[in-house]
């Protein structure tokens, strides 16, 4: 009842969407491509490490591919995001709570969801599937470099294994899923960060439960995930 209230409430959060996309979503691609980065670099040299006398290298380029679009680019994107997306918020919400900003919110005739929760949630769940789409070009971009300069693998077959086992799923898997990622991330900090008493020590406690449910709600839609579409 008042989460659709508060969603309905257009005139609340509208306003501050677009400046919690930004610090949700915006300032978070440099350490989503770092990540990425670093992701696409390891899986080309370990699977390189795998095929080597067993099949031919030019499967890097799928594994590559396949893994950094598909897993590791959505969850550990994730993962990198919970602690700083969850946190932040969590540490936000609850500094609010403990100082009674939030009540002071109603007293001003403010819906505290639609004003405080809505619009991170949904900045959160927009700008996810972005910034990991970022980290996913970046992924693969590290790992095909990495291949042609370590791995004695020419472009050609790097691609040539990219194109074997490619697929247009591949990439609306991995968005959709960091999209639920981002709205639980997001979901997790504002319910702790609104739970939040006891001062400066209930603050830390509800940024670090924050951070560890949106780990696990991650982990959890990413199962889910692949139960239900592939």
């Amino acid at each position: 009842m008042d989460a659709g209230r508060a969603v309905a409430d257009v005139g609340t959060w509208g306003p501050l969407l677009a400046a919690q996309m930004r610090r949700l979503g915006v300032d978070s691609v440099p350490i989503a491509l770092f990540i990425a980065v670093f992701t696409g670099i390891v899986l080309s040299l370990l699977s390189s490490y795998i095929f080597t006398g067993t099949v031919p290298l030019y499967f890097v380029g799928a594994l590559v591919v396949k893994t950094v679009i598909m897993e590791l680019g959505p969850v550990l994107t994730g993962m990198a995001l919970a602690g700083r997306v969850g946190a932040s918020i969590a540490a936000e919400l609850g500094t609010m709570k403990v100082t009674e900003q939030v009540d002071a919110l109603e007293t001003l005739a403010y819906d505290r969801y639609a004003y405080l929760v809505v619009p991170r949630v949904l900045a959160a769940t927009l700008m996810f599937p972005v910034v990991t789409a970022f980290a996913m070009g970046v992924g693969v971009t590290s790992g095909w470099i990495t291949s042609i300069n370590l791995l004695d693998l020419s472009s050609q077959e790097f691609f040539k294994g990219l194109k074997l086992f490619y697929r247009f799923k591949d990439i609306w898997f991995g968005l959709v899923k960091s999209a639920s990622f981002g709205g639980a991330v997001a979901l997790m900090g504002c319910v702790r960060g609104l739970a939040t008493e006891g001062g400066a020590e209930g603050v830390g406690q509800s940024t670090t439960r924050a951070v560890v449910l949106g780990c696990e709600a991650i982990l959890v839609l990413d199962a889910f995930w692949a139960l239900v579409l592939l």
